[in-house]
Protein backbone atom coordinates (compact mmCIF):
# COMPACT_ATOMS: atom_id res chain seq x y z
CA UNK A 1 0.00 0.00 0.00
CA UNK A 2 1.68 2.78 -1.13
CA UNK A 3 1.05 6.56 -0.76
CA UNK A 4 -3.09 6.85 -1.18
CA UNK A 5 -3.95 8.66 -4.41
CA UNK A 6 -6.47 10.03 -2.24
CA UNK A 7 -4.47 12.31 0.01
CA UNK A 8 -2.24 13.15 -3.32
CA UNK A 9 -5.44 15.10 -3.86
CA UNK A 10 -6.21 16.29 -0.97
CA UNK A 11 -2.59 17.56 -0.23
CA UNK A 12 -3.56 21.16 -1.41
CA UNK A 13 -6.62 20.98 0.56
CA UNK A 14 -4.69 19.61 3.74
CA UNK A 15 -1.95 22.38 3.37
CA UNK A 16 -4.36 25.02 3.69
CA UNK A 17 -5.66 23.66 6.74
CA UNK A 18 -2.64 23.25 8.48
CA UNK A 19 -1.31 26.74 7.63
CA UNK A 20 -4.40 28.58 8.74
CA UNK A 21 -3.52 26.58 12.42
CA UNK A 22 -0.23 27.46 11.68
CA UNK A 23 -0.85 30.88 11.42
CA UNK A 24 -3.13 31.55 14.08
CA UNK A 25 -1.43 29.60 17.14
CA UNK A 26 -2.85 28.25 20.67
CA UNK A 27 -0.86 27.24 23.47
CA UNK A 28 -1.57 24.70 26.29
CA UNK A 29 -5.33 24.27 26.98
CA UNK A 30 -6.43 27.97 25.04
CA UNK A 31 -6.66 26.18 21.89
CA UNK A 32 -10.19 27.33 21.54
CA UNK A 33 -10.00 28.88 17.93
CA UNK A 34 -8.32 25.64 16.53
CA UNK A 35 -10.68 23.47 18.54
CA UNK A 36 -13.67 25.24 16.92
CA UNK A 37 -11.82 24.55 13.22
CA UNK A 38 -11.54 21.06 13.92
CA UNK A 39 -15.08 20.33 15.05
CA UNK A 40 -16.18 22.72 12.15
CA UNK A 41 -14.06 20.15 9.83
CA UNK A 42 -15.72 16.88 11.71
CA UNK A 43 -19.18 17.95 10.90
CA UNK A 44 -18.58 18.91 7.82
CA UNK A 45 -17.11 15.72 6.55
CA UNK A 46 -20.03 13.97 8.16
CA UNK A 47 -18.67 12.37 11.24
CA UNK A 48 -21.03 10.28 13.05
CA UNK A 49 -20.68 12.18 16.67
CA UNK A 50 -18.53 15.50 17.84
CA UNK A 51 -17.40 16.07 21.03
CA UNK A 52 -16.17 19.13 22.33
CA UNK A 53 -14.80 20.79 26.00
CA UNK A 54 -13.08 16.53 26.54
CA UNK A 55 -9.66 17.47 28.54
CA UNK A 56 -11.20 20.96 28.57
CA UNK A 57 -10.57 21.89 24.89
CA UNK A 58 -9.98 18.48 23.51
CA UNK A 59 -12.45 17.75 20.66
CA UNK A 60 -13.42 13.79 19.66
CA UNK A 61 -14.86 12.65 16.44
CA UNK A 62 -16.53 9.25 15.85
CA UNK A 63 -16.73 7.52 12.32
CA UNK A 64 -18.50 4.11 12.13
CA UNK A 65 -17.25 1.74 9.57
CA UNK A 66 -19.62 -0.27 7.09
CA UNK A 67 -19.92 -3.00 9.08
CA UNK A 68 -19.29 -3.65 12.73
CA UNK A 69 -19.46 -7.39 13.56
CA UNK A 70 -16.50 -7.30 16.31
CA UNK A 71 -17.23 -4.08 18.08
CA UNK A 72 -13.61 -2.80 17.50
CA UNK A 73 -12.58 0.59 17.86
CA UNK A 74 -9.28 2.25 17.18
CA UNK A 75 -8.46 5.61 18.60
CA UNK A 76 -6.27 8.28 16.51
CA UNK A 77 -4.44 10.98 18.71
CA UNK A 78 -3.32 14.24 17.72
CA UNK A 79 -2.26 17.53 19.69
CA UNK A 80 -3.02 20.95 18.66
CA UNK A 81 -1.07 23.48 20.64
CA UNK A 82 1.27 25.36 19.54
CA UNK A 83 4.72 26.65 22.18
CA UNK A 84 5.74 29.99 23.41
CA UNK A 85 8.29 30.73 20.96
CA UNK A 86 8.32 33.77 18.95
CA UNK A 87 8.73 32.70 15.27
CA UNK A 88 11.43 33.52 13.08
CA UNK A 89 10.76 31.32 10.09
CA UNK A 90 9.49 34.97 7.32
CA UNK A 91 6.64 32.87 5.91
CA UNK A 92 4.01 34.48 4.73
CA UNK A 93 1.69 32.58 6.67
CA UNK A 94 4.04 32.90 10.10
CA UNK A 95 1.96 33.12 13.50
CA UNK A 96 -0.17 36.51 13.94
CA UNK A 97 0.69 36.02 17.27
CA UNK A 98 3.84 37.54 19.46
CA UNK A 99 5.56 34.72 21.37
CA UNK A 100 3.61 32.00 20.25
CA UNK A 101 4.27 29.34 17.05
CA UNK A 102 4.23 25.94 15.56
CA UNK A 103 7.50 24.81 16.40
CA UNK A 104 7.08 21.51 17.34
CA UNK A 105 4.41 20.57 14.02
CA UNK A 106 1.40 20.24 15.81
CA UNK A 107 -0.20 22.07 13.00
CA UNK A 108 0.53 19.19 10.85
CA UNK A 109 0.35 16.20 12.81
CA UNK A 110 -3.48 18.36 13.56
CA UNK A 111 -4.43 18.66 9.85
CA UNK A 112 -2.89 15.44 8.97
CA UNK A 113 -5.38 13.36 11.20
CA UNK A 114 -7.99 16.11 9.92
CA UNK A 115 -7.19 14.82 6.23
CA UNK A 116 -7.11 10.89 7.04
CA UNK A 117 -11.13 11.65 8.79
CA UNK A 118 -12.34 13.19 5.81
CA UNK A 119 -10.98 10.26 4.14
CA UNK A 120 -12.67 7.70 6.57
CA UNK A 121 -15.23 9.67 6.25
CA UNK A 122 -15.68 9.27 2.77
CA UNK A 123 -14.84 5.58 2.26
CA UNK A 124 -16.02 4.02 5.52
CA UNK A 125 -13.90 1.00 4.32
CA UNK A 126 -13.31 -1.06 7.55
CA UNK A 127 -15.07 -2.94 10.17
CA UNK A 128 -15.51 -1.48 13.20
CA UNK A 129 -15.25 2.45 14.75
CA UNK A 130 -12.77 5.05 14.73
CA UNK A 131 -12.04 7.89 17.28
CA UNK A 132 -10.18 10.51 16.07
CA UNK A 133 -8.52 12.48 19.11
CA UNK A 134 -7.36 16.03 19.23
CA UNK A 135 -5.76 17.03 22.12
CA UNK A 136 -4.40 20.29 23.78
CA UNK A 137 -1.90 21.14 25.72
CA UNK A 138 0.91 18.14 24.86
CA UNK A 139 3.68 20.90 25.67
CA UNK A 140 3.80 20.43 29.01
CA UNK A 141 0.28 20.77 30.33
CA UNK A 142 -0.54 17.20 30.04
CA UNK A 143 -3.43 17.73 27.72
CA UNK A 144 -3.49 13.54 27.33
CA UNK A 145 -3.95 12.98 30.82
CA UNK A 146 -7.23 15.50 31.30
CA UNK A 147 -8.64 13.66 28.04
CA UNK A 148 -8.05 10.18 29.95
CA UNK A 149 -9.14 11.51 32.94
CA UNK A 150 -12.31 13.09 31.68
CA UNK A 151 -13.29 9.30 30.74
CA UNK A 152 -12.49 9.61 26.97
CA UNK A 153 -11.13 5.86 26.99
CA UNK A 154 -14.06 4.16 28.68
CA UNK A 155 -16.95 6.21 27.24
CA UNK A 156 -16.10 5.63 23.26
CA UNK A 157 -14.57 2.02 24.48
CA UNK A 158 -11.27 2.49 22.95
CA UNK A 159 -9.27 -0.55 22.71
CA UNK A 160 -5.98 0.42 21.19
CA UNK A 161 -4.78 3.93 20.50
CA UNK A 162 -1.81 5.22 17.64
CA UNK A 163 0.19 8.21 17.61
CA UNK A 164 2.19 10.32 15.10
CA UNK A 165 5.23 12.97 15.25
CA UNK A 166 7.13 14.57 12.87
CA UNK A 167 10.95 14.35 12.79
CA UNK A 168 13.42 16.51 11.70
CA UNK A 169 16.76 14.89 9.83
CA UNK A 170 14.84 11.51 9.18
CA UNK A 171 13.79 11.90 5.11
CA UNK A 172 10.01 12.53 3.99
CA UNK A 173 7.79 10.12 3.65
CA UNK A 174 9.55 7.59 5.86
CA UNK A 175 9.15 5.92 9.05
CA UNK A 176 10.76 4.92 12.60
CA UNK A 177 9.51 3.26 15.13
CA UNK A 178 10.68 1.12 18.62
CA UNK A 179 8.99 -0.99 20.85
CA UNK A 180 9.05 -0.80 24.29
CA UNK A 181 10.33 2.85 26.41
CA UNK A 182 10.60 5.22 23.50
CA UNK A 183 10.51 8.77 24.82
CA UNK A 184 11.39 9.57 28.59
CA UNK A 185 9.53 10.66 31.75
CA UNK A 186 10.04 14.28 32.15
CA UNK A 187 10.40 15.41 35.66
CA UNK A 188 11.54 18.95 37.60
CA UNK A 189 13.23 20.23 40.78
CA UNK A 190 13.70 23.19 42.48
CA UNK A 191 16.10 23.23 45.01
CA UNK A 192 16.74 26.52 47.54
CA UNK A 193 20.00 25.96 49.30
CA UNK A 194 19.55 28.45 52.36
CA UNK A 195 23.06 29.65 54.40
CA UNK A 196 23.92 32.76 56.24
CA UNK A 197 24.54 35.66 53.98
CA UNK A 198 27.13 38.37 54.38
CA UNK A 199 30.02 40.93 53.55
CA UNK A 200 31.95 39.24 50.26
CA UNK A 201 35.33 40.20 52.52
CA UNK A 202 34.15 38.61 55.37
CA UNK A 203 33.60 34.74 54.22
CA UNK A 204 34.75 33.23 57.70
CA UNK A 205 31.70 35.13 58.59
CA UNK A 206 29.42 32.93 56.74
CA UNK A 207 28.26 29.68 55.24
CA UNK A 208 28.26 30.57 51.65
CA UNK A 209 25.06 29.45 49.68
CA UNK A 210 27.55 29.76 46.25
CA UNK A 211 29.92 27.60 46.84
CA UNK A 212 27.93 25.44 48.64
CA UNK A 213 25.14 25.30 45.69
CA UNK A 214 27.97 24.74 43.14
CA UNK A 215 28.98 22.02 44.50
CA UNK A 216 25.64 20.50 44.57
CA UNK A 217 25.36 21.14 41.13
CA UNK A 218 29.10 19.00 40.47
CA UNK A 219 27.19 16.39 42.41
CA UNK A 220 24.26 15.69 40.86
CA UNK A 221 26.25 14.83 37.90
CA UNK A 222 27.83 11.61 39.83
CA UNK A 223 24.25 10.43 39.44
CA UNK A 224 24.49 9.77 36.25
CA UNK A 225 28.01 8.46 36.06
CA UNK A 226 28.61 7.06 39.74
CA UNK A 227 24.94 6.27 39.97
CA UNK A 228 23.18 4.81 37.14
CA UNK A 229 23.54 1.57 35.48
CA UNK A 230 25.64 2.60 32.03
CA UNK A 231 22.81 0.65 30.12
CA UNK A 232 19.98 2.98 31.80
CA UNK A 233 19.50 6.58 30.69
CA UNK A 234 19.12 9.66 32.96
CA UNK A 235 19.93 13.02 32.36
CA UNK A 236 20.01 15.27 34.78
CA UNK A 237 20.32 18.85 34.00
CA UNK A 238 20.41 21.81 36.10
CA UNK A 239 19.00 24.87 34.06
CA UNK A 240 18.64 27.86 36.02
CA UNK A 241 20.96 28.89 39.07
CA UNK A 242 20.04 32.05 40.93
CA UNK A 243 21.34 33.90 44.21
CA UNK A 244 19.12 35.90 46.61
CA UNK A 245 21.64 38.78 46.08
CA UNK A 246 23.37 39.90 42.86
CA UNK A 247 25.89 42.53 44.54
CA UNK A 248 29.73 42.35 43.90
CA UNK A 249 30.22 42.46 47.85
CA UNK A 250 27.66 40.36 49.00
CA UNK A 251 27.55 36.13 49.22
CA UNK A 252 24.09 35.96 49.23
CA UNK A 253 21.81 34.23 52.14
CA UNK A 254 20.26 32.01 49.62
CA UNK A 255 20.73 30.26 46.41
CA UNK A 256 18.39 28.62 44.18
CA UNK A 257 18.64 26.46 41.38
CA UNK A 258 16.25 24.43 38.85
CA UNK A 259 16.48 21.82 36.44
CA UNK A 260 15.24 19.02 34.79
CA UNK A 261 15.81 14.66 35.30
CA UNK A 262 14.67 12.51 31.68
CA UNK A 263 14.76 9.03 32.97
CA UNK A 264 13.69 5.73 30.62
CA UNK A 265 12.60 3.76 33.54
CA UNK A 266 10.35 3.66 37.05
CA UNK A 267 13.68 2.36 38.27
CA UNK A 268 15.98 4.85 37.41
CA UNK A 269 13.06 7.59 37.75
CA UNK A 270 12.83 6.23 41.47
CA UNK A 271 16.81 6.25 42.31
CA UNK A 272 17.15 10.05 40.35
CA UNK A 273 14.98 11.44 43.06
CA UNK A 274 16.18 9.79 46.07
CA UNK A 275 19.67 10.74 45.04
CA UNK A 276 18.75 14.55 44.68
CA UNK A 277 17.41 14.67 47.78
CA UNK A 278 20.56 12.92 49.60
CA UNK A 279 23.08 14.54 47.50
CA UNK A 280 21.65 18.20 48.09
CA UNK A 281 20.66 17.42 51.87
CA UNK A 282 24.67 16.20 52.68
CA UNK A 283 26.36 19.04 50.84
CA UNK A 284 24.08 21.56 52.23
CA UNK A 285 24.98 20.08 55.94
CA UNK A 286 28.52 19.73 54.70
CA UNK A 287 28.81 23.36 54.42
CA UNK A 288 26.78 24.18 57.50
CA UNK A 289 23.55 25.07 55.52
CA UNK A 290 20.21 23.66 54.56
CA UNK A 291 18.91 22.22 51.36
CA UNK A 292 14.78 22.40 50.74
CA UNK A 293 14.40 19.93 47.66
CA UNK A 294 10.90 20.27 45.68
CA UNK A 295 10.62 17.52 43.52
CA UNK A 296 7.89 17.35 40.77
CA UNK A 297 7.25 14.11 38.64
CA UNK A 298 5.92 15.19 34.46
CA UNK A 299 5.21 13.03 31.61
CA UNK A 300 5.89 9.17 32.36
CA UNK A 301 8.34 7.16 30.53
CA UNK A 302 6.57 6.51 26.82
CA UNK A 303 6.52 3.09 26.21
CA UNK A 304 5.25 1.33 23.59
CA UNK A 305 3.20 -2.04 23.29
CA UNK A 306 4.89 -4.71 21.13
CA UNK A 307 2.36 -5.97 18.77
CA UNK A 308 0.61 -2.55 18.44
CA UNK A 309 4.22 -1.15 17.63
CA UNK A 310 4.80 -4.35 14.69
CA UNK A 311 1.58 -3.97 13.30
CA UNK A 312 2.60 -0.22 13.15
CA UNK A 313 5.72 -0.76 11.78
CA UNK A 314 4.20 -3.13 8.83
CA UNK A 315 1.54 -0.27 8.21
CA UNK A 316 4.51 2.27 7.87
CA UNK A 317 6.48 -0.47 5.95
CA UNK A 318 3.68 -0.76 3.07
CA UNK A 319 3.87 3.15 2.79
CA UNK A 320 7.47 3.90 2.42
CA UNK A 321 9.48 0.23 1.56
CA UNK A 322 10.34 0.13 5.35
CA UNK A 323 10.37 1.48 8.75
CA UNK A 324 13.81 1.93 10.41
CA UNK A 325 14.44 1.70 14.41
CA UNK A 326 14.02 4.67 15.63
CA UNK A 327 16.19 6.37 18.62
CA UNK A 328 15.26 6.38 22.18
CA UNK A 329 14.17 10.34 22.75
CA UNK A 330 15.06 11.87 26.34
CA UNK A 331 12.01 14.61 25.19
CA UNK A 332 8.57 13.92 26.68
CA UNK A 333 5.32 12.87 24.93
CA UNK A 334 2.25 12.86 26.70
CA UNK A 335 0.99 9.95 24.57
CA UNK A 336 2.90 8.17 27.78
CA UNK A 337 -0.68 8.34 29.56
CA UNK A 338 -2.81 7.08 26.84
CA UNK A 339 -0.72 4.64 26.13
CA UNK A 340 -0.70 3.92 29.57
CA UNK A 341 -4.47 3.57 29.66
CA UNK A 342 -4.92 1.22 26.22
CA UNK A 343 -2.31 -0.73 24.24
CA UNK A 344 -1.01 1.30 21.23
CA UNK A 345 2.18 2.67 19.26
CA UNK A 346 3.53 5.93 18.62
CA UNK A 347 6.02 6.43 15.37
CA UNK A 348 7.73 9.37 13.80
CA UNK A 349 7.11 10.38 10.05
CA UNK A 350 10.09 12.45 8.60
CA UNK A 351 10.24 15.79 8.40
CA UNK A 352 13.01 16.37 6.13
CA UNK A 353 16.34 18.58 6.11
CA UNK A 354 14.47 21.16 8.86
CA UNK A 355 15.35 23.25 11.88
CA UNK A 356 14.80 21.20 15.00
CA UNK A 357 11.29 20.84 16.35
CA UNK A 358 11.07 23.55 19.51
CA UNK A 359 13.44 26.41 17.51
CA UNK A 360 12.08 29.35 16.35
CA UNK A 361 12.57 28.58 12.32
CA UNK A 362 11.37 25.01 12.59
CA UNK A 363 8.08 24.54 9.62
CA UNK A 364 6.69 21.42 9.57
CA UNK A 365 7.23 20.14 5.74
CA UNK A 366 3.65 19.58 3.91
CA UNK A 367 5.48 17.04 1.81
CA UNK A 368 5.26 14.71 4.69
CA UNK A 369 1.33 14.97 4.04
CA UNK A 370 0.43 12.29 2.28
CA UNK A 371 2.66 9.67 3.93
CA UNK A 372 0.84 10.53 7.43
CA UNK A 373 -2.60 10.61 6.12
CA UNK A 374 -1.76 7.09 4.10
CA UNK A 375 -0.63 5.90 7.70
CA UNK A 376 -3.64 7.15 9.29
CA UNK A 377 -6.15 5.47 7.04
CA UNK A 378 -3.88 1.96 6.84
CA UNK A 379 -3.58 1.78 10.70
CA UNK A 380 -7.71 1.62 10.42
CA UNK A 381 -8.13 -0.32 7.07
CA UNK A 382 -5.83 -2.94 7.91
CA UNK A 383 -6.19 -3.20 11.63
CA UNK A 384 -10.29 -3.59 11.28
CA UNK A 385 -10.39 -4.95 7.75
CA UNK A 386 -13.84 -4.34 5.82
CA UNK A 387 -13.69 -8.15 4.40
Amino acid sequence: MPVKNRFAELQKEITEWRRDIHENPEILFETHRTSALVAEKLKAFGCDEIVTGIGRTGVVGVIKGKRDTAGKVIGLRADMDALPIHEQTGLDYASKTANAMHACGHDGHTAMLLGAAKYLSETRNFDGTVVVIFQPAEEGGGGGKEMCDDGMMERWNIQEVYGMHNWPGQPIGSFAIRSGAFFAATDTFDITFEGRGGHAAKPHETIDTTVMTAQAVLALQTIASRNADPIDRVVVSVTSFETSSKAFNVIPQRVQIKGTVRTMSKEMRDLAETRIKEICAGVAATYGGAADVTYNRGYPVMVNHDEQTEFAAKVASDISGKCDEAPLVMGGEDFAYLLEERPGAYILVGNGDSADVHHPEYNFNDEAIPAGCSWWAGIVEQRMPAA
